[in-house]
């Protein structure tokens, strides 16, 4: 879960150091004074876009920083092991945005992409907003709903592969029959092409074995000359290398006697006599091999130049050509024996859209079953949100496509009804901007249940509601505090007196500048915060006496 959080240099935030406990905290204050800063800076560390726009006006850059604890975020904690990033059982995030645009991300000090952030962000912090509830309208998003709270990962691995697997035996279908509709004379061309390079008969490595020789032959003239002034050098010559070395050695003997020392220095120049003996012998031998042939060259680079015109022809290079000869032949074969390829082709494809349709199937039954469990869900929690009558339907209907679907065959739809004899109807066409809020609080509250991320954030979620299903909503997010870390942005006093820990956020000016400033509110910064959320700037004590009973009733 989130620890610590430090800032600078983020919009209207100088400098700004957190310290964040376990349960469900609220974050309050008057619209302007930063709030949604503080979701911007935790949207940095979990990966998201960067603008340089949001540097402090005159600084250079900003910079944000998060410390994580990973006791409850294996998921986290393996992808750091995986990429040996691991620092014990802590994760350090720091994220640098340069006035001009660029962006920098660290990793328990490790510099890591944009792309690998936002891996790590996801099994850390998960972020609610406001526009989560209009999301929700999507089909593609109830769809993925309803998969995450069904949990059937293999199903829907299995039943995606299938849909490949029929895909790509159409797709040979297709490029086989277009294939067969090709204009015959473009086949028999393709006949003269492989007639070529069967009459080429380029071996297996002959072309390295060209080059080499060619080399050699091309350059025999010098290689035998300076080759042969080489070996005069180190044997045989005036004054040639074994010669002085052999004075040399003779010099040194007869030092011998008179220091013992010069024992290992006689040995190593009687060692380079030798060598030098050996390496003369050995290019005299080469050089007897050495044949100016120049027929032999000339043959040599008439078959070059005929495998490098064939090479221009097929635009290949001239290594690419066995490649290309297997090529040719393959699709030759594939055009003349067509009809027994499609034969083929079709009874794999009948028995890709089998195993497809029996994934999809049991895929479909497990949709079924998660579906009830999370209309029961949802509609419990939705009537606990001040609507006794609500029912929540997830719909399934067949989807009628004519081709296989990674997703399945069902179409999925969210059912909503607020008022009774009133039957569900899409989500969509009946659910008000309050009743749309509360269903998705209800549905991410059910989601919850089982594993996701350790840090849970809701940027007003509670918009469009308020009175006492306002204390509900509270009474939720409370309720999911005590299994993840919850962070919640609120405008309403029922939900922030229901938080753990409260920060308080202000804005004041100095010397023409602006400055975000947050609190750690103790238990009397609380009464004064909630009853300017009641009352406004202007405290009273009824309005005072109305947030101590809230403090009250949500610590009972």
């Amino acid at each position: 879960m989130l620890r610590h959080l430090h800032i600078r240099n983020l919009a209207i935030i100088d400098e700004l150091s957190l310290d964040f406990g376990a349960g469900f905290s609220v974050l309050t204050g008057e619209t302007g004074a930063g709030k949604s800063i503080l979701i911007d800076a935790l949207g940095l560390i979990i990966g998201t876009r960067a603008e340089s726009t949001l540097v402090r006006a005159g600084c250079d850059k900003a910079e944000v920083a998060a410390e994580f604890t990973l006791e409850d975020c294996p998921a986290a904690a393996a992808w750091l092991g995986e990429r040996e990033l691991a620092d014990g059982d802590g994760c350090t995030i720091r994220r640098v945005v340069q006035a001009e645009g660029r962006t920098r991300a660290f990793v328990n000090g490790s510099l890591v992409t944009a792309a690998d952030l936002r891996a790590l962000g996801e099994s850390l912090v998960e972020v609610f907003g406001q526009n989560e509830s209009q999301t929700l309208l999507r089909a593609d998003t109830q769809r993925n709903l309803l998969d995450d709270y069904g949990q059937h990962p293999d199903t829907l691995r299995a039943t995606a592969d299938g849909a490949a697997a029929v895909q790509r035996s159409e797709a040979q279908i297709e490029a086989l029959r277009a294939a067969q509709n090709r204009d015959p004379a473009q086949i028999d061309y393709l006949r003269f092409q492989l007639q070529e390079l069967e009459a080429l008969d380029l071996g297996e490595g002959e072309l390295a074995a060209l080059d080499a020789e060619h080399k050699t032959l091309a350059n025999a003239g010098r290689l035998l000359q300076d080759g042969g002034e080489a070996q005069q050098l180190l044997y045989g010559g005036e004054q040639c290398a074994y010669d002085q070395v052999s004075a040399a050695l003779n010099a040194v003997r007869g030092l011998v006697p008179l220091h013992a020392d010069f024992g290992e220095v006689e040995a190593l120049a009687t060692a380079a006599q030798a060598q030098l003996r050996e390496a003369a012998d050995a290019l005299r031998r080469l050089l007897d091999r050495l044949d100016l042939d120049p027929q032999r060259l000339a043959e040599t680079e008439r078959r070059l130049g005929a495998i490098h015109e064939l090479a221009r022809k097929h635009r290949v290079r001239a290594d690419e050509l066995p490649a290309r000869h297997a090529g040719l032949k393959a699709e030759l074969d594939a055009l003349e024996h067509a009809a027994e390829r499609l034969q083929v082709l079709e009874q794999e494809r009948q028995a890709a859209l089998a195993v497809y349709a029996k994934a999809a199937e049991a895929l479909t039954r497990a949709r079924t079953v998660a579906g009830k469990s999370l209309a029961k869900d949802v509609t419990a929690r939705v009537r606990e949100l001040g609507m006794p009558n609500a029912s929540f339907v997830v719909a399934l209907e067949p989807a009628g496509r004519a081709r296989p679907s990674a997703h399945g065959e069902d179409l999925v739809r969210f059912d909503f009804s607020a008022n009774p004899g009133q039957p569900p109807r899409a989500l969509a066409k009946v659910a008000s901007g309050g009743e749309l809020s509360r269903v998705s609080l209800a549905i991410q509250v059910s989601l919850r249940q089982g594993e996701g991320a350790a840090t849970m954030i809701f940027d007003e979620v509670d918009a469009g509601i308020g009175g006492a299903t306002a204390e509900v909503v509270g009474r939720q997010l409370r309720a999911l505090g005590a299994r993840r870390q919850v962070l919640c942005v609120t405008h309403l006093a029922p939900v922030a007196a229901q938080g753990q820990h409260h920060f308080g956020i202000r804005k004041e000016i100095k010397g023409g500048a602006t400055y975000t400033r947050v609190r750690d509110l103790d238990a009397g910064g609380r009464v004064g915060e909630l009853a300017r959320m009641l009352g406004g700037q202007e405290l009273t004590p009824a309005t005072q006496a109305l947030a101590e009973d809230l403090l009250c009733r949500a610590g009972q």
